[in-house]
């Protein structure tokens, strides 16, 4: 991985850096009262942001419940992907849910999101259950996946 990269804690001066990337990565945009509502209120909430030369690229969050990580996002910017660098935010955020007493990880992904399932297979990820119609923007189903840490 290029030297210039690195994995930090989010913080709220991160706020709108990530809703750029929210907003070129997804039909249904978090807020970003709901991202400052996760890092001030939300006990259970970690994130973690991608930088390259001081400049936010990506994020990945989950919540962690008593001994298991439910990951609320993951997204870098279009011109980043394809560069291992979501495997490698997803590595990161679970090895630190891991250090944070977390033995399982789950998540929702679009059934038609393949590249996303490959992904999280690679990581060791399984298929689960279907949840019908999870997507409010076109009511897709998602499929939930989850991996022993």
């Amino acid at each position: 991985m290029n030297k210039s990269l690195t994995f930090r804690f989010m913080n709220e001066e991160d706020i709108d850096d990530v809703l750029e990337i929210e907003h070129k990565s997804f039909a249904t945009p978090w807020s970003r009262e709901a991202f400052f509502n996760e890092l001030t209120q939300n006990q259970f909430a970690l994130y973690v942001v991608l930088e390259e030369e001081n400049k936010v690229i990506g994020y990945c969050g989950a919540w962690i419940v008593v001994d298991e990580a439910h990951i609320t996002n993951v997204a870098l910017l279009p011109e980043y992907r394809g560069r291992k660098l979501g495997e490698a935010l997803m590595r990161k955020l679970m090895e630190i849910a891991s250090e944070m007493g977390a033995i399982t990880m789950t998540l929702e992904v679009r059934v038609s999101n393949f590249t996303a399932q490959a992904l999280y297979r690679k990581l060791g990820f399984q298929n689960g259950a279907i949840r019908k119609n999870y997507y409010t923007d076109n009511q897709e189903d998602a499929l939930v996946m989850w991996v022993n840490l």
